[in-house]
């Protein structure tokens, strides 16, 4: 009788982790998290603050290396600066070009949070994101540019 209701609790609970798996990774959260990450993308390619506005969490955090001179240099970066950095292309016109990498990848959903790598002109970035009253914004991104060859 014990094994009986032991495998009932454990069917059940197979059951209730399956249905969340699904439904936290629904085509609309998917949608979003991308639209995230390009946001994020676009924000620093078109110059636009309102993007990283509109994608960033302004508690998030932003690291990445960048080669020069054969070695790699530290950079942290701020929401603001982040911003900063998005006025500063609009103000100088130092857009990418028209055929800049431009691409992302979502490599985890849950119903909180979020994986996605994207692709720039600068390299590549990892992000994650977590749902904020019913919205996916980046709250961490770790970055790098093209290793050299």
């Amino acid at each position: 009788m014990k094994i009986a209701v032991i495998y009932k609790i454990a069917i059940s609970m197979g059951v209730l982790i399956m249905s969340a798996s699904v439904l936290a990774q629904t085509p609309d959260d998917r949608a979003a998290i991308e639209r995230a990450a390009l946001n994020y993308l676009e924000g620093f390619y078109e110059g636009s603050t309102e993007k990283i506005r509109q994608s960033v969490h302004p508690d998030a955090h932003k690291f990445g290396f960048y080669m020069k001179d054969g070695a790699y240099n530290r950079v942290p970066m701020s929401f603001d600066g982040m911003l900063e950095y998005a006025e500063n292309v609009k103000e100088k016109g130092n857009y990418p070009d028209k055929d800049a990498p431009k691409r992302v990848e979502i490599l985890d959903v849950l119903d909180q949070t979020a994986v996605a790598k994207v692709y720039a002109w600068w390299g590549s970035d990892y992000m994650t994101l977590a749902r904020y009253d019913g919205k996916w914004m980046i709250v961490q991104v770790l970055w790098q540019t093209k290793p050299e060859s």
